[in-house]
């Protein structure tokens, strides 16, 4: 099956220039949340705004127009296209001289090169993944979280004659969006959840059936069950489970879900599945904490 498409993210509040007799719309609960979190240091601004749209285009691997980046981070279309520009000059961004479209640079993908030996979480966790695949003959998937999204870093693709690939390596999406996803929310306080909702509401409709409230649900159900549950809420006919990676660093940074046609996810063989997928998920944790591995 087809990837679906992220939609686009606010990473940072438009100043606007009106008169004083212009009437303001209300914030929304999503809003409010990024502006409580937008001030920076002094002098930080524009370093934050070009990490901002490094995010917001990294999520749309076609790349972004430039109404659309000026559009998703709430900015001016100049203050957007200065900030383009810059990222261009030094490699970071590149556009599509036939679609116009800008996405990342060569520069970004260097400097992924020069981090990846501190970075070995894929590496470590891939012989998991490939064994869960084949017990299963489903597709795995490896997801990290950033910020309020996650990454998909690695996926092991089954061999069950009906496959499921719901999205690639690289695709970024809201947190919450998927059962691995979901898993890395399942120990995080209702404060931090309930923040984590109000940010992503707007993002959540474009994916399926989710919205703020039936996240609110998933995330009981599956705190009940012990994993995360996925049963159609991000595509039609596809189910899937999830289990955070609980390591002595905090927070789970990284979850692994199993995805495949709902048939295969119901009754005895999901409790099956999902005994396997935390078996796993804590041989797995016991060696990263074991190889001092870090995503932080």
């Amino acid at each position: 099956m087809k990837t679906t498409t992220p939609v686009r993210s606010t990473a940072a509040r438009k100043k606007t220039s009106k008169p004083v007799a212009a009437v303001k719309k209300p914030k929304t609960a999503a809003k409010t949340a990024r502006a409580t979190n937008a001030t920076h240091p002094r002098g930080t601004q524009t370093i934050h705004r070009a990490v901002a749209m490094l995010r917001e285009i990294a999520a749309f691997q076609k790349g972004m127009r430039l109404v659309d980046i000026a559009s998703a981070m709430e900015l001016e279309r100049p203050t957007a296209h200065r900030i383009v520009k810059g990222l261009v000059s030094q490699g970071m961004v590149m556009q599509d001289p036939v679609t116009k479209c800008y996405r990342l640079g060569h520069v970004v993908y260097e400097l992924g090169l020069a981090a990846s030996p501190y970075f070995n979480l894929k590496e470590v966790c891939q012989p998991t993944l490939e064994r869960i695949g084949q017990s299963t003959q489903d597709t795995v998937y490896l997801v990290v979280r950033s910020g309020f999204d996650t990454v998909c870093l690695a996926l092991v693709e089954g061999s069950y004659p009906i496959r499921t690939r719901t999205m690639e390596v690289g695709t970024r999406r809201p947190l919450g969006v998927g059962a691995a996803s979901v898993a890395l929310m399942l120990s995080l306080s209702d404060d931090e959840v309930g923040r984590i909702i109000a940010v992503n509401s707007p993002r959540l409709q474009s994916f399926g059936r989710i919205t703020g409230e039936r996240l609110r649900e998933v995330i009981a159900e599956s705190r009940a069950a012990g994993f995360s549950i996925n049963e159609e809420n991000v595509l039609p006919g596809v189910g899937a489970l999830g289990a955070a990676i609980h390591t002595r660093g905090g927070p789970p940074y990284a979850a692994i879900s199993i995805a495949g046609i709902r048939e295969r996810f119901e009754g005895p063989r999901r409790e099956e599945l999902a005994r396997m997928l935390l078996k796993e998920t804590r041989a797995l944790a016991r060696k990263l904490d074991d190889l001092s591995v870090s995503w932080a």
